[in-house]
């Protein structure tokens, strides 16, 4: 059987850009400093550091302190989401190409990516000498990254939508607002909703980072242990922490998957 050859445009092309990726991916590990002795030596170095976190510390000293620590990343993840989802539903709309004019959802939409560019612990830093250690510092920071993120993905979902049921609803005499809440806002709240879930598994993440820089939750605590070279609490709070955004994703992605299911046997 031959195979055809691809033109020798498509080869040159296929070839150039390989060679692109290998070398930059090359050129980034030499500026890196990322040298095959680090690389061999790395796994040898992640054993001894697990193996000190063993036995783990499982005092009840040790879960008073921890647990608080790990709740209150589970606040702030949780939240920051609401603070994202409250803030970005309506501002979607604006960003929405088929809902808004021209000039309006380009500028909502160059906003959104401008609060993108920043991530949670950027935004920290920023927050930090306003809001102080804390919390606080660390849910403003994941609330207005999420907004950024779900407006982006909102506005996307929205754009999406069948137009014939607006085209119904104005043919009938209805109005701006009955276009939105009949026609748009039945269509794409499922989807939405399960980008909050999406965005509030994500936000669980970023939560225990954010304690690292002093914004609250069990990262913070996490880094106490390590400078202070407790390796046996250390390791019970990354216990602690795998456990609790296990938990969270598989509850929010069971629930997802029903919100999609429901939407997919409904339509």
């Amino acid at each position: 059987m031959n195979i055809p050859k691809q033109p020798l445009n498509q080869r040159i092309f296929k070839y150039s850009l390989t060679s692109l990726i290998v070398v930059s991916a090359i050129w980034s590990a030499s500026g890196l400093e990322i040298t095959l002795d680090r690389i061999l030596n790395a796994p040898a170095q992640i054993a001894t550091l697990v193996g000190a976190m063993f036995p783990l510390d499982l005092s009840s000293e040790a879960f008073e302190r921890i647990i608080p620590k790990v709740f209150e990343s589970l606040f702030i993840a949780w939240a920051g989401t609401v603070i994202g989802a409250i803030f970005s539903f309506p501002i979607s709309f604006l960003a929405a190409n088929n809902i808004t004019i021209g000039s309006v959802n380009r500028v909502i939409k160059q906003i959104l990516n401008g609060i993108r560019a920043f991530p949670e612990l950027i935004l920290a830093f920023v927050f930090l000498p306003i809001t102080g250690l804390g919390p606080l510092t660390g849910t403003l920071a994941v609330g207005i990254h999420s907004i950024g993120t779900l407006g982006k993905l909102s506005s996307e979902v929205i754009e999406g939508i069948d137009e014939g049921p607006l085209e119904s609803i104005k043919a009938s005499g209805g109005s701006k607002i009955n276009e939105l809440t009949f026609g748009v806002i039945p269509q794409v709240m499922s989807t939405i909703t399960s980008y909050w879930l999406y965005r509030f598994e994500i936000n669980l993440r970023a939560s225990a980072v954010l304690g690292v820089v002093g914004a609250g939750g069990v990262g913070q605590e996490l880094i106490n242990q390590l400078r202070f070279r407790d390796f046996p609490r250390a390791g019970t709070v990354l216990i602690c922490t795998i456990v609790l955004v296990l938990t969270a994703d598989t509850i929010s992605a069971a629930i997802r998957n029903r919100i999609i299911k429901g939407k997919t046997i409904k339509s």
